[in-house]
């Protein structure tokens, strides 16, 4: 597996694909790697000639309360996984190399809709901070495809959202969540629970299957399924910022003709925020 720690050096790589007609899939990671991660690699792999990944944790995409300086770094093991995965090259960028004169003086990418409910609610300026890096990484890397995780799902509409409405010639592909066999979507922040904490987060899976489950079954009463699962995980000790059932494209409340659905859950235990989410289709 090869390194590039420059954008002059990762764009001779490219160069000499692109030069010998290979397709390059990317996936861009903050680090931490976990299975999930490596379901994108294989993903990406399964789909074009060579598979490009990039470990950058993004500090645009930070919040004022949160600890950018304590995100898990572990790049020795990450570099291993991905060796052992069959990885084409790693992209290793630096803070002072994607944004050289600052934070304070980068050119910023707003996208519309999405982004102001949900996680851009809770996190301002979070999805600015993942659409800027993103759209600077592909400009750099142009990429035939990129692999996101549907764990993220609102990051993964606004990524694919940003694509269409900029016009760039990157085919996004959304990867299914991988997850542990109790149902907990595989994350890093995973790591930060204890074994109770663990036990109790499958939950949160169970409790969206359950209102899938009734939605299939002819439940439209979306509001009222909200309100009983939301007890639900607060009776058992999550703290839940939300429970939304949503439609898949726009993520507005979800209507009777929507039949593209998608809900959306965070449910904290002790220090660690977790996400997750199902998808429905009614046809």
């Amino acid at each position: 597996m090869y390194q590039a720690h420059s954008v002059t050096e990762l764009r001779q790589y490219v160069q000499h694909w692109n030069e010998h007609g290979q397709s390059i899939a990317f996936i861009p990671t903050m680090g931490n790697l976990h299975a999930g991660h490596m379901s994108l690699i294989s993903k990406g792999q399964s789909l074009c000639d060579r598979s490009l990944c990039s470990i950058f944790v993004n500090p645009m995409q930070f919040g004022a309360n949160e600890d950018f300086n304590h995100y898990p770094r572990t790049l020795d093991d990450d570099l291993a996984k991905l060796a052992a995965s069959g990885c084409d090259l790693v992209y290793l960028p630096t803070a002072s190399e994607l944004y050289p004169e600052g934070l304070d003086r980068i050119s910023q990418v707003q996208v519309t809709d999405l982004t102001d409910h949900y996680e851009g609610a809770h996190r301002p300026g979070h999805f600015t901070g993942v659409a800027t890096v993103v759209l600077k990484l592909f400009n750099i890397v142009k990429p035939d495809v990129s692999v996101f995780g549907k764990k993220d799902y609102q990051q993964y509409r606004v990524i694919s959202k940003m694509v269409a409405d900029l016009n760039l010639d990157v085919q996004i592909i959304g990867q299914e969540t991988t997850r542990e066999a109790s149902g907990l979507a595989t994350s890093s922040r995973n790591q930060y629970l204890d074994e109770e904490q663990t036990r109790k987060a499958s939950m949160i899976y169970q409790t969206l299957r359950n209102s899938a489950e009734q939605i299939s079954a002819g439940e439209r009463d979306y509001l009222e399924m909200e309100r009983r699962a939301l007890a639900r995980l607060q009776d058992a000790g999550f703290e839940t910022d939300y429970f939304a059932i949503c439609s898949a494209e726009t993520l507005l409340p979800a209507s009777q003709e929507d039949r593209d659905l998608v809900i959306l859950v965070t449910a904290g235990l002790g220090t660690t925020r977790l996400l997750d989410n199902i998808e429905i289709s009614l046809w």
